[in-house]
């Protein structure tokens, strides 16, 4: 099974019926990866997304933040 970022989501689509998107980490965005490691709040996704990162070959440079 591949790796969800979010849950399955089921909308009704009038004449079709119940119809099913996924969001696979597979398809989103570098940016949006970055960004949910920076802001996210769920470790396990957080961890996902790294992985996702390094399985895509992105290096990621840790920088303190400045307050």
């Amino acid at each position: 099974m591949p790796v969800k970022f979010k849950p399955s989501q089921t909308t009704f689509v009038k004449g079709k019926g119940k119809v099913t998107s996924h969001s696979y980490i597979k398809q989103i965005s570098k940016e949006e990866l970055i960004k949910y490691i920076n802001d996210g709040q769920k470790n396990k996704v957080k961890q996902k997304a790294r992985n996702e990162l390094v399985r895509r070959n992105v290096e990621i440079v840790w920088a303190n933040k400045e307050v």
